[in-house]
């Protein structure tokens, strides 16, 4: 062990009712090997299930409360109280979720001690900073066991059935947010039986839905596009709208799970006490937002409560750590990660760089200094526009269209493009050898098939698409390397047109690939 090696602290919650610890004996041999000095406080990982005898195997030295938050580097799960903050000292660095857009008492309480802090939740919601998302990762286990307690508290099948004794129809479930949450909440509810529904004011996860075989529910009103992956408020035509379909589909589905969530703003009302009463005796919602004000009128935050009309409404603000030990192990596995971008050198040194987006998010307090709210980190998460969508498609001016006369449709523009191709295709084959006919019935055939399979592969697969086409475009210049010399000039002078038109798809494909993989590596 190296002598400037920092120590790091893993230190025991303090806040009532938590079951989750920072590190686990599965990532503490992972921080060992970036050269830190592992301590836990005794008994930190008791509710998770983890001994100090297994954290002591994994290579940590298990000390008292004193000596574990006196360390260089402090792990914890949930913001500090005023104790643990004194026992600080001056210089070192705690990790730990902070919620800094909803406590800026917290925030300004922290700056006053000569610390660096980092929130877990406060990483920017882009691709090299998913492994450090720990939101995502509490919100994946939140769904799950959303759906697990919604179906403990439903008390009937969530599958259908059908016995001698007659047909039991499957349970109907309403997701409203299809977040990381909603999403892990669909594919719950999917797995057991249930028909699902879920619903989200952006539409570009409505392929994802459909993926986990779940009904996309449109409210039919275009919303602003979201810059850093989060969904934003929505529009009163939007809350008009939903409304309604909210009143409509309480009335059918047995069970709801909402999600909504805005950072730094109280959850969005979306269920109110009347959508609640139209629900059947029996019904059950589930509200993750209840920490937040949650998104359903009723709701009490760490209580199930059953309303006059025998509908039970789940609002546990502890639903990731009903899990614990996954939890921890998610939560864990995040900071592993995070230690491993502060660590460049692997030396138990931590190094803060504010020149690197992720970190400078992450920084709530830098030595004693507020750093607070961070400059915006923009992502790509504006949505492909609907066709159709009157909000979604802005008038342009067509320069080729002559003053004073309207340009022609869209539509009619690729009719008259249709037909003169289908002209040209007749020509063609009225006047050809039936061997070319032949090909050419391939060619077109092939171009109407790749047109709809490469058009319907999503974005975030376009990637390893390239590949294909790699390979595609290799067989191309093969083969047009055998013909070159084969046939006349026409022959010579397709083949050189397909050799170098395939050469350019390789190397760019290659240029591509590259380009996005250095996204993920540090210089």
């Amino acid at each position: 062990m190296s002598h400037s090696a920092q120590r790091l602290g893993v230190v025991a919650e303090s806040t009532p009712g938590e079951t989750r610890v920072a590190a686990t004996p599965a990532t503490v041999p992972q921080l060992v090997s970036l050269g830190y000095e592992v301590i836990v406080e005794s008994g930190a990982g008791r509710r998770s299930g983890f001994t100090d005898d297994a954290y002591a195997t994994a290579g940590a030295r298990i000390a008292g409360r004193e000596e574990t938050w006196d360390a260089d580097v402090v792990l914890k799960v949930n913001a500090p109280s005023a104790d643990e903050i004194a026992a600080l000292h001056d210089g070192s660095t705690l990790v730990s979720l902070i919620g800094p857009a909803a406590d800026a008492d917290l925030v300004d309480a922290l700056a006053r001690r000569p610390i660096t802090v980092l929130a877990m939740d406060a990483v920017p919601r882009v691709s090299r900073a998913q492994s450090l998302d720990v939101l995502s990762s509490m919100a994946n286990i939140a769904g799950y066991r959303a759906v697990i307690e919604a179906a403990h508290a439903f008390g009937r099948f969530f599958t259908g059935q059908v016995t001698a004794a007659g047909k039991v129809p499957p349970a109907k479930v309403l997701v409203a947010g299809a977040g990381v949450a909603g999403l892990a909440a669909v594919a719950t509810a999917t797995s057991l039986g249930a028909v699902v529904r879920a619903t989200d004011p952006r539409p570009e996860v409505a392929e994802q839905v459909r993926s986990l075989g779940a009904e996309f529910l449109d409210v039919g009103v275009a919303q602003a596009a979201s810059t850093d992956g989060y969904a934003r408020e929505t529009s009163r035509d939007y809350d008009r709208r939903a409304a309604e379909m909210y009143a409509e589909q309480a009335a059918d589905v047995d069970i709801v799970v909402t999600t909504a969530l805005i950072p730094g703003r109280p959850a969005p009302r979306l269920l109110t006490a009347g959508h609640v009463a139209r629900m059947r005796p029996g019904s059950v919602i589930v509200d993750m937002a209840a920490a937040q004000g949650g998104n359903v009128e009723g709701t009490r935050p760490g209580e199930a409560v059953v309303t006059e009309n025998g509908v039970t409404i789940i609002g546990y603000t502890d639903l990731a750590g009903r899990l614990p030990a996954q939890a921890s192990q998610l939560y864990g596995t995040n900071v592993v990660n995070l230690m491993k971008l502060l660590t460049p050198g692997e030396d138990g040194r931590l190094v803060l760089d504010f020149d690197d987006v992720v970190q400078r998010a992450m920084t709530v307090v830098r030595d004693g200094e507020k750093t607070w709210p961070p400059p915006p980190v923009p992502v790509s998460a504006a949505p492909t526009a609907p066709a159709g969508s009157a909000a979604s498609a802005p008038v342009r001016e067509t320069a080729a269209a002559p003053a004073g006369r309207p340009p022609s449709p869209p539509g009619r523009r690729r009719h008259l493009v249709t037909a003169a191709v289908a002209v040209a295709l007749f020509l063609l084959t009225a006047f050809s050898p039936n061997a070319l006919i032949e090909h050419v019935t391939v060619f077109v055939l092939s171009i109407v098939i790749g047109y709809y399979v490469i058009g319907n592969v999503h974005h975030a697969l376009h990637t390893p698409l390239m590949s294909i086409t790699n390979a595609i475009s290799g067989i191309i210049v093969v083969g047009a390397l055998l013909q070159i010399g084969q046939g006349g000039a026409v022959v010579a002078v397709l083949s050189f047109v397909a050799i170098l038109l395939a050469s350019i798809n390789i190397v760019g494909g290659f240029a591509v690939t590259r380009r996005m993989l250095g996204m993920f590596t540090r210089s």
